[in-house]
């Protein structure tokens, strides 16, 4: 595909549609050429070219009710989870994998679908664990191995994207092949997930992604075209300015997650969420904003509230 676009001679002056097509077909072929699809090479991670303003989508992160779907009786599934976003009116949802069930059959995954369908319920998004950076290759492989079944599932029922992590420095190790595993590891599982249509979002979260340029340095290394980061607005803890450090990964965002508390310098406040999303909006960010609910209120009183306070501020 050629970055540049020829326009057609002219006899008359152009519509207004005409106008509005030349300039979305502009901001595409601008776009793919930011990503490598104009040389037919992928490169590494930049940030993405976007339409602005960008547009937000609320959504809940299973993992506000970490509590609840690990208890044996009297807890929550998933499905439950799925209908509670129902009756707080939004209309996302995203399935953490630790709540799933050991055995993940695709009987269960067409049925977890097909009951978001019914309640009007988008599958936002999910998330695994996984270590990247360990210095045990057979571990490592394990992980993507555990991480490939995950993006198998997660196709099934059709999530966007996927949050990893990257790991922490094993002590005695150097960060140059620290990094270098990880980056070979993120860079394997990109392109499986671009086989099935799904973004890897790495997750600022802690070890070598404690600060952002860590987790840039480490972005800017991997060469997906199916790969960006998982903008989590709690996580920068050992910073003066977290605000900053959020400002810095908000343009390689593919999804994102809410906490109602910040660090600053490893001491916790609520969080300006205003501040937060318009640090979204002004690196033109459109998709799901997903409320990660950490705090030691009652979820099932506290996550109502704070959605509220979200749907207010993102209108």
């Amino acid at each position: 595909m050629k970055c540049s676009l020829q326009p057609g001679d002219q006899d008359s002056k152009p519509s207004t549609f005409q106008s509005m097509k030349r300039r979305s077909l502009l901001q595409f072929a601008v776009g793919s050429c930011a990503i490598g699809f104009c040389s037919g090479k992928v490169n590494a991670v930049n940030p993405f070219v976007r339409t602005k303003p960008g547009q937000l989508r609320l959504s809940l992160a299973a993992y506000s009710f970490r509590n609840l779907l690990t208890k044996a009786s009297n807890g929550m599934n998933l499905f439950q989870f799925v209908d509670f976003c129902q009756a707080q009116g939004i209309p996302g949802a995203e399935l953490t994998s630790y709540y799933f069930p050991k055995e993940v059959t695709n009987e269960y995954l067409v049925e977890l679908k097909q009951h978001c369908h019914r309640a009007g319920i988008t599958i936002s998004g999910g998330a695994i664990r996984n270590d990247f950076c360990q210095s045990d290759p057979a571990k490592i492989r394990e992980d993507i191995e555990q991480a490939k079944r995950w993006i198998d599932h997660y196709a099934v029922l059709g999530a966007p994207v996927i949050r990893i992590f990257a790991g922490t420095q094993p002590k005695g190790d150097t960060w140059d092949a620290t990094v270098a595993r990880c980056v070979e590891a993120c860079e394997t599982l990109g392109k499986y997930a671009a086989q099935k249509g799904i973004y890897l979002g790495l997750e600022n979260h802690g070890g070598v992604t404690a600060k952002a340029d860590g987790l840039l340095e480490i972005v800017g290394k991997i060469k997906s075209t199916s790969l960006g980061i998982n903008f989590d607005s709690g996580n920068f803890r050992s910073t003066e300015n977290p605000y900053t450090e959020l400002e810095k990964i908000a343009p390689y965002a593919v999804n994102a997650q809410i906490k109602v508390e910040m660090f600053v310098n490893n001491k916790n406040e609520e969080a300006d969420l205003p501040r937060v999303l318009d640090i979204l909006r002004k690196a033109g960010y459109s998709g799901w904003v997903a409320l990660e609910y950490e705090e030691a209120e009652d979820p099932m009183v506290a996550v109502p509230k704070w959605l509220n306070k979200l749907k207010a501020t993102m209108g």
